[in-house]
């Protein structure tokens, strides 16, 4: 048993050797990644997947006519992946932009799932009934209010959670591979 304990240190010395990331390579490598940072397209793509996010929310919702709280999740993720895509952001604020536009995203399909439910007792256009609500921004806060359940808290914050983990630029094992020391 001692002798299995000794074989499982000198495999991880060996794979944190293997791993030994040289700093001049390291610094250089996140240079150029932050040259390579655009915050202009990850707001664009923001903005974008919110909406997009936002339409696909309150159309399952309408559709369903149960609003499943996981679709915050998916509002999240999709977001923080066009931002992380289109951004290739290293920097926090492409976190805290993936974490806004989650949540932007959630708010407005949350809205036009109330606008959806509205246009269907009414008997009028989804489209008119949109645009009515969202032009007068005090009535729009009163129906997200007068709509609000507590557990709305749990998913917004999870969709937070999700655009902010997920805005970031990627590492690849490739890229990684080529921080690595040179021995000789």
């Amino acid at each position: 048993m001692n002798n299995d304990l000794q074989t499982t240190e000198n495999t991880q010395e060996a794979a944190a050797e293997a791993l030994e990331i040289d700093p001049l390579k390291m610094q250089a490598f996140k240079n150029e990644l932050e040259g390579q940072q655009n915050l202009p397209m990850a707001l664009v793509a923001g903005l974008a997947s919110a909406v997009v996010g936002a339409a696909i929310w309150a159309g399952v919702t309408v559709l369903t006519k149960y609003q499943i709280g996981w679709m915050a999740i998916a509002v999240g993720v999709l977001v923080g992946l066009a931002v992380g895509k289109a951004g290739k952001g290293i920097s926090p604020v492409f976190g805290w932009l993936g974490g806004f536009f989650a949540f932007l995203g959630c708010a407005i399909g949350n809205l036009l799932s109330v606008c959806g439910f509205i246009a269907i007792q009414e008997s009028l256009p989804f489209l008119e009934m949109a645009a009515n609500l969202l032009s007068q921004p005090s009535i729009a806060f009163q129906v997200m209010k007068a709509t609000f359940n507590p557990m709305d808290v749990l998913f917004y914050a999870l969709a937070i959670y999700e655009g902010y983990s997920f805005s970031f630029r990627q590492i690849t094992e490739q890229e990684l591979a080529s921080l690595v020391v040179d021995r000789p």
